[in-house]
């Protein structure tokens, strides 16, 4: 029996190391974007599913969360798409399920993997027109998340989804087909039929969760209960030092009836007034008062400092104010009263 040397030993072992190493720098690359379209995926199907849930979404324009809303806010706002935005306006139902709808549909074809670069296609569009509609005043620029979503898209674009999917499947068995030797127009026609019928079965699935989703799903405002207990003792109203509030700054304190931060600011020399920090867009907290303006960062909404009015979209709504009573060296927050 030949003896095998300690150098050529641990040349096979080291060789054996660096095969092993290699195989698993190559699955690694083979399955890279499978993170980032479970991501994706995961996150338009429950995008989808919240749009059709949301008793918001399709109220009318009395509604500043509604798609109508919305739109309307980013065609005024300066939107660089706003002559596409009629068409919306007119039929907004219509226009609003379509994007849930087609938002569940690029989500189940990311997930599965059915027509991978189509579905990637369509969530880059989506996202695009998000981008030029409600994103377009975010300052700055990477504080909006459509602009990162549509570059999200671009790998899945190009690459698709040839692995752990139904593309990868019907890829897979074409091979066998033509190993087997039939036709290329055969192979085609049989791929393209299969990969039908699966878009059908997956689009029939989304179609009917999505519209159980909007008929059972519906937030609903629960009716306030009754209640024989006594009406607890009120909080007293918070207050702060007036010097804590220069001319143009702001103090926050807390609503006791909703735990809202609320700002107290003084606008001019003497003058003091109060605004809720909830963005009446989509509820995000505004910055504090900064060059007699309150920001919104995640959409971009601008309101004025001195009376809570709108600047700059999407918010269509004034915030919320509050009165301010001075008393001495003493700034106490007032009831709401807008």
């Amino acid at each position: 029996m030949p003896e095998v040397s300690n150098s050529e030993a641990g040349d096979g072992g080291a060789a054996g190391r660096a095969e092993r190493a290699a195989q698993r720098r190559a699955l690694a690359s083979r399955y890279a974007l499978l993170p980032l379209r479970l991501f994706l995926g995961v996150t338009f199907v429950y995008a989808a599913l919240d749009k059709l849930s949301d008793a918001h979404y399709l109220a009318g324009a009395g509604d500043p969360a509604s798609f109508v809303s919305q739109t309307q806010a980013a065609k005024a706002g300066g939107s660089p798409i706003a002559f596409l935005l009629g068409p919306a306006l007119d039929a907004p139902t219509l226009f609003a399920l379509a994007i849930a709808f087609g938002e569940l549909a690029v989500g189940l074809g990311t997930l599965l993997g059915l027509w991978g670069r189509v579905a990637a296609l369509g969530g880059a569009l989506i996202n695009l027109s998000l981008w030029l509609t409600v994103s377009w005043n975010v300052s700055p620029y990477y504080l909006g998340n459509d602009l990162g979503y549509l570059m999200a898209w671009t790998p899945l674009l190009l690459a698709g989804t040839p692995y752990l999917s139904v593309d990868g499947y019907l890829a897979r068995r074409a091979g066998r087909d033509r190993e087997r030797g039939l036709t290329e127009d055969h192979v085609r026609r049989r791929t393209l039929m299969d990969g039908g019928i699966a878009a059908v079965a997956i689009g029939g699935a989304g179609l009917l969760s999505g519209s159980l989703t909007r008929t059972f799903g519906r937030n609903r405002t629960a009716a306030p209960k009754q209640s024989a207990a006594p009406d607890p003792v009120a909080a007293p109203a918070p207050a702060v030092a007036a010097a804590s509030v220069p001319v143009g700054g702001s103090a926050q304190v807390k609503d006791p009836a909703t735990g809202d931060a609320v700002y107290i600011v003084q606008p001019k020399a003497g003058q003091y007034c109060a605004f809720s920090s909830v963005c009446t867009h989509s509820g995000c907290a505004v910055d504090a008062p900064r060059n007699g303006q309150l920001y919104c960062p995640c959409h971009g909404s601008r309101f004025d400092a001195a009376t809570g009015a709108v600047v700059n979209g999407p918010a269509v709504k004034p915030l919320p104010r509050y009165g301010v009573t001075k008393d001495g060296d003493q700034l106490t927050l007032g009831p709401l009263q807008s």
